[in-house]
């Protein structure tokens, strides 16, 4: 009886006399209709041969990154070989010295031209991270490598060199509009921020679109970016 509603199209079983929906949690009523045809095309375009090698590639590529991580962060859940799956989970929750957590390593990868993986999930302040067999080895290194100099930087906390608060990683990440401007207030140097390995150059930097902000805040305070409904009358299409 307790099954999830909807709106404008409940499903039949929460209808009924001895029902007790506690509300939507989708904005499609029956969720996504692509997932199994997205899922079957992909197994009937590789077929068995091409599919077993992509599964072995990815599961080579997460044990190769976790392997180059280690000694910089914990990883969790290996089997009794020392070996992960597809997929492996940095363990981000003790910085010794730091308030540094799992938020701000994702957005200071932004920086090095990287979407942060998976946080929080399965473990809290953690790190998921899934390689999947479509990323070459340099790809891998650069990856891993951005990883590692966060931990230097997380290091420089830890020793007393960079502000508890004030530092590149609390401070991630740097949009170009905080890097070219006039006035520069922060204790590390505007490369640093912006170029802090040799392959992030200006003619290969992906710039964050948006500085920091209040991730719970944001998901607890939705709102419409779309032209309000007004824009959408009759009288404004035809013409």
């Amino acid at each position: 009886p307790f099954l999830p509603s909807h709106e404008v199209l409940p499903p039949v079983e929460t209808l009924h006399p001895g029902a007790r929906p506690f509300g939507q949690v989708s904005a499609a009523p029956y969720g996504s209709a692509l997932i199994l045809p997205i899922s079957w095309a992909y197994l009937k375009l590789m077929g068995p041969t091409a599919l077993r090698t992509a599964t072995e590639v990815a599961i080579l590529n997460a044990n190769y990154m976790a392997k180059r991580l280690e000694p910089y962060y914990p990883i969790m859940f290996r089997n009794d070989n020392g070996f992960c799956a597809h997929e492996f989970i940095l363990d981000t929750r003790n910085f010794p010295g730091t308030n540094i957590g799992v938020m701000d390593i994702a957005k200071r990868l932004q920086d090095y031209g990287f979407h942060g993986p998976t946080t929080s999930w399965p473990v809290v302040n953690t790190l998921m991270i899934e390689p999947t067999e479509s990323e070459d080895k340099a790809e891998l290194d650069r990856f891993c490598d951005a990883l590692i100099a966060i931990r230097g930087e997380i290091r420089e906390v830890q020793e007393g060199i960079a502000d508890p608060d004030n530092n590149v990683v609390k401070r991630a990440p740097h949009t170009i509009d905080v890097v070219a401007a006039d006035t520069w207030d922060r204790p590390y140097s505007r490369k640093k921020a912006a170029f802090p390995l040799p392959w992030l150059t200006s003619t290969k930097k992906i710039w964050p679109s948006t500085a920091r902000v209040d991730d719970a805040y944001g998901d607890q305070n939705v709102f419409c970016t779309c032209p309000p409904l007004s824009a959408y009358s009759i009288d404004d299409l035809e013409q």
